[in-house]
């Protein structure tokens, strides 16, 4: 029993603030953002203002991903930053990038790698993959992502 000889309900007791943490849409890395500084520095002036980062059909398994440099944002791209590093997504790909990070990994089969929440499958090269929607808008390119491998 509750205060007054009330029966306590689940509601009566203290309040708590519920807050939502939004997902960040992309993050980058410290390696992978240091590694990207430095490439952009290489590129010629005013080519290479943001990273554009993609989801595009094809590939094996539907979806590829496309890293780039850009002069600068397009209409309705998603703008944000990550170390220092200005990062353009366009709507299209926005939805099956959302929680992605971005790394950089050094060694022999080192490069960038793409830690994506949304992938329930992948090629077996790891070039491509497909997100749980089932969307397969690569399946006019034919099989096999381009990388050589036969998946």
């Amino acid at each position: 029993m509750g205060e007054g000889g009330r029966r306590a309900r689940c509601y009566d007791g203290p309040q708590m603030e519920l807050t939502e943490r939004p997902i960040t849409l992309v993050s980058l890395t410290e390696r992978a953002a240091s590694k990207i500084t430095e490439l952009m520095a290489e590129e010629p002036e005013g080519e290479a203002a943001v990273l554009r980062i993609a989801v595009q059909g094809g590939g094996c398994s539907g979806f590829e991903y496309a890293l780039g440099f850009d002069r600068g944002a397009m209409e309705g791209d998603h703008e944000l930053e990550a170390h220092g590093v200005p990062i353009v997504v366009d709507p299209y790909s926005a939805p099956y990038l959302q929680g992605t990070e971005v790394d950089f990994v050094e060694g022999l089969q080192g490069g960038f790698a793409i830690n994506n929440p949304n992938v329930v499958a992948s090629c077996g090269c790891g070039h491509s993959f497909q997100v749980a929607e089932g969307e397969d808008p690569g399946a006019a390119h034919g099989n096999g992502c381009g990388s050589g491998c036969s998946h």
